[in-house]
């Protein structure tokens, strides 16, 4: 049987809550913006590169958020010590190159896992909390706006993608 993206229904969160309860929230809707825009796809579906000459791809989306997720949360912020998803010294663009249909499931399932793993670190940190990159220090407030941004801007980049692979618009 050939797996096809789950649908997701998506939260609605607060619109007048304190700055914790909106960033988590936005955050997760977001989160969920992404694989809603993937949902009733195949695989085969999801790896469609559907805007030459773009690389850009749903499945490339969902392996670049987990390794983002990744990256931001769990080694920068918590300073966990994690081989990098997807991407390598020799192909840094390897979420979008390397994404194979037939592994479209498990994509999916360790972008999820990603998201939960981050909600684990962030359980009980404050926004004031920070870390430093070469000598920077960044809060936990900046990540949360910074991974808000960045899944805006692709779920954009899905909304063409899923646009041209099946003629699926808006939502």
């Amino acid at each position: 049987m050939t797996w096809t993206a789950p649908a997701i229904t998506r939260p609605a969160g607060s619109l007048a809550a304190g700055e914790r309860t909106l960033l988590t929230g936005l955050l997760a809707w977001h989160r969920s913006t992404l694989l809603h825009k993937c949902a009733g796809l195949t695989g085969e579906q999801l790896a469609e590169r559907t805007v030459p000459p773009s690389d850009l791809s749903l499945l490339g989306l969902i392996r670049h958020m987990a390794k983002v997720e990744r990256i931001w949360f769990r080694e920068r912020f918590a300073g966990q010590d994690l081989p990098r998803l997807y991407s390598t010294e020799d192909n840094k663009n390897a979420d979008f190159d390397e994404a194979d249909p037939a592994r479209a499931a498990a994509y999916y399932a360790c972008l999820l896992e990603e998201q939960r793993l981050a909600d684990e670190v962030l359980a009980g940190a404050s926004l004031d909390d920070t870390f430093t990159i070469d000598g920077e220090p960044y809060s936990l407030r900046f990540v949360h706006l910074h991974l808000i941004g960045e899944y805006a801007r692709h779920n954009g980049h899905a909304d063409l993608l899923r646009e041209r692979v099946d003629g699926v618009t808006g939502g």
